[in-house]
Formats: C-alpha cells, sequence, structure tokens
C-alpha cells in the first residue's frame, strides 16, 4: 500500500473544545509523525499542524471528519513524497 506525506492545517475557534480533535488525533496516531498547536489569544483562535504519513484515503477520512467539527475548518496539503508502505518500516 502506498503512503503520502502530508500537512493538515485546523483552524479551531475559541470557545471549541480540543477533546473530539484529540480524539480523531488519537485514532490515527499510528501514521501522525508530529502535530504543533499554536494559541492565537489576539484572533481568538487556535491553529494545529499535523504532519502525517499515510494512505491518501486516511489522510482525507481524516481532514474530513475534523473539518466537519463545528468551528473548525481544516485544509490538507500534500507533498509529492510516495512511498510503499512496507518501506517506512526499514527506515524506523
Amino acid at each position: 500500500m502506498e503512503t503520502r506525506v502530508a500537512v493538515i492545517s485546523v483552524i479551531v475557534e475559541e470557545g471549541v473544545s480540543p477533546d473530539e480533535i484529540n480524539v480523531l488525533l488519537s485514532e490515527a496516531g499510528q501514521y501522525i509523525v508530529g502535530r504543533m498547536g499554536i494559541p492565537y489569544r489576539e484572533k481568538g483562535v487556535n491553529i494545529i499542524c499535523v504532519v502525517i504519513d499515510a494512505p491518501q484515503d486516511v489522510i482525507s477520512s481524516l481532514a474530513g471528519r475534523i473539518g466537519r467539527l463545528k468551528g473548525v475548518s481544516a485544509k490538507t496539503a500534500y507533498s509529492n513524497v510516495i512511498s510503499k508502505e512496507d518501506q517506512k518500516e526499514v527506515g524506523a
């Protein structure tokens, strides 16, 4: 199976609980390379960047599920880095 490297950028409006987002990210934890969260208090939003190396359907499903949460928007940027999933394991 092929995997792609991507970044899911998430903007969370003030007052939205991060619990639902954290549950979704935990479910995809095996594919997540790293994440960074930045509170932007002056604008009343929180920004989360998630780097993921997963099959394309996993990436789009995760981004779609996150983006459907009320007060949350998500966009995905895909790299051209595509590899076989078993190649990932060799370098680990």
